[in-house]
């Protein structure tokens, strides 16, 4: 498990090179290892590395896991699609989730939100293109869906993410992280100022601190890649 160390620490390298690059501090893009498909043993030599962000898409997979490591403290992020009959372990059992993008999901998710626990931290997923399979909202819908939410009193929306298509030139990768930023700096407001941009993979992790992300979600560059 050492190689996730030196995977770790070589994606720690890229953002602080790209943070510089582009005159940010290294410290203001957050890393979430995404650990789906990773078995627990993955997650806990990450956790020893001192990655403390885990993302996982599998709700069945995720519980296991939060049940597996709770004797560490791990901020769990929930980055998949969201069902809607599934709402009730998300809200219990995450701090973070990533793809809201339906008000009705948000609203089960506030009202299932255990007392106990502070709000749910919640970014709204947002689609560039046309990409029928893939979730998010079009930008002209964001504007609505952050005005409702802001009444919902066990959710704390954060920011925006988007996931788009792959792409290798590194001006392509720009662009749709580009539109998030200018999104996000359209519809902030001091009240809601929609602090995190949740954008950039492995891949185009380095366009995307270009264009202002603060928390890139790396999953093959920490752990290798899937089966």
């Amino acid at each position: 498990m050492s190689t996730i160390c030196n995977r770790l620490e070589a994606v720690r390298r890229r953002i602080g090179e790209a943070a510089t690059r582009y005159g940010r501090r290294a410290e203001s893009v957050e890393l979430l290892a995404v650990s789906k498909t990773q078995p627990v043993e993955a997650v806990r030599a990450a956790y020893a590395c001192g990655q403390r962000r885990f993302g996982e898409s599998y709700l069945q997979e995720a519980l296991s896991k939060v049940q597996s490591l709770a004797d560490l403290d791990i901020q769990w992020h929930f980055i998949g699609r969201i069902q809607s009959n599934k709402t009730r372990p998300i809200a219990a059992h995450f701090d973070w989730v990533h793809s809201i993008d339906d008000p009705r999901q948000a609203r089960r998710l506030s009202a299932q939100r255990p007392e106990g626990l502070p709000p749910l931290n919640l970014c709204i997923q947002v689609r560039f293109g046309d990409e029928p399979t893939k979730g998010g909202l079009a930008e002209d819908q964001v504007e609505a869906v952050l005005v409702e939410l802001d009444s919902l009193p066990r959710l704390r929306v954060q920011g925006l993410m988007t996931l788009p298509p792959p792409e290798q030139d590194l001006e392509a990768q720009r662009r749709p992280f580009r539109r998030l930023r200018e999104l996000r700096d359209r519809l902030a407001t001091p009240e809601r100022p929609l602090d995190i941009l949740s954008m950039g993979m492995t891949d185009d992790l380095e366009a995307a601190i270009a264009e202002g992300a603060s928390l890139v979600r790396v999953g093959t560059g920490i752990f290798g890649p899937r089966d």
